[in-house]
């Protein structure tokens, strides 16, 4: 996305460290935010297996499945002296530092991303049963991702909600075998209106309250920030307060939450900023 930073170099290292501590700054914070809702969405009877788009090292499945918070992660990958360990010594340390903490209602989590070595790594310290290293924005699932759709029954999302389109969640839900409900984090620079039209094609109703939102990241630079303020009000919402730096502090990102699902609307959880 033009104006956006991008950051690249940090998404497929074959471990985290490299991730936590650029994003540290920044206080990237979406996926704390995101804990509660996905536990709440996963525990729905029936859910079956759930699968975290834009997965990346598996953030999102150790937050869902494990007794930590995102601050503790940061803390234990800037921690001193980690920098000197090898990525095995890191994956046999983090085996057992998730081993430890994994909660009694852990439920299965696969994961999509196209970064193949963060998806290695959340599969060799346990974050994912299983992972697929795919690109459905340019190519049609894999045999072994359609079939591992016949147990998804929850897709979660609080990263690359700016890239992936419908043509990801088409693809997704073209395979579905079970009834399928999403609960995805949305920057409010982004219109997510033709994904909830794919969802309404798939029989899926969305709920969103635009007024409640959930700050993701500071900005990397006054830049960015009137890249984001500028997108906000050209999609008619207000970034007073929230992307726009004022009195109550700098400006962030933030995002909406979208729950669909078949039938009646439901509610993942409450929390967030309100106007």
């Amino acid at each position: 996305m033009a104006g956006k930073a991008r950051f690249d170099d940090i998404y497929d290292q074959p471990d985290p460290r490299a991730y936590f501590r650029r994003l540290a700054p920044l206080e990237y914070e979406i996926p704390q935010h995101a804990q509660s809702a996905f536990r709440r969405a996963a525990a729905v009877p029936g859910t079956g297996t759930v699968l975290d788009l834009a997965c990346s090292y598996g953030i999102n499945a150790a937050l869902l499945n494990h007794d930590v918070t995102l601050a503790e992660l940061y803390a234990h990958y800037t921690a001193p002296g980690v920098e000197r360990l090898t990525t095995a010594e890191l994956v046999l340390r983090d085996k057992q530092f998730y081993g430890t903490r994994r909660r009694a209602d852990a439920v299965p989590v696969i994961g999509l991303d196209i970064a193949a070595h963060a998806l290695r790594y959340a599969q060799d310290v346990g974050l994912l049963d299983d992972a697929y290293a795919e690109n459905l924005e340019r190519d049609a699932p894999s045999a072994r991702l359609r079939e591992a759709m016949a147990g998804v029954g929850l897709l979660t999302l609080t990263g690359g909600g700016s890239y992936l389109t419908r043509r990801t969640f088409d693809a997704l839900l073209d395979c579905a075998r079970k009834p399928v409900r999403v609960c995805a984090f949305v920057l409010r620079t982004v219109s997510y209106a033709p994904v909830v039209e794919s969802l309404a094609a798939h029989g899926l109703r969305t709920v969103a309250d635009v007024s409640r939102t959930y700050p993701q990241r500071l900005f990397t630079d006054a830049r960015e920030e009137e890249f984001a303020v500028e997108a906000v009000r050209a999609l008619g919402a207000d970034p007073s307060g929230r992307e726009r730096s004022g009195p109550e502090g700098p400006g962030r990102f933030h995002t909406v939450l979208y729950a669909s699902g078949p039938g009646e609307a439901w509610e993942p959880g409450p929390g967030g900023k309100t106007s």
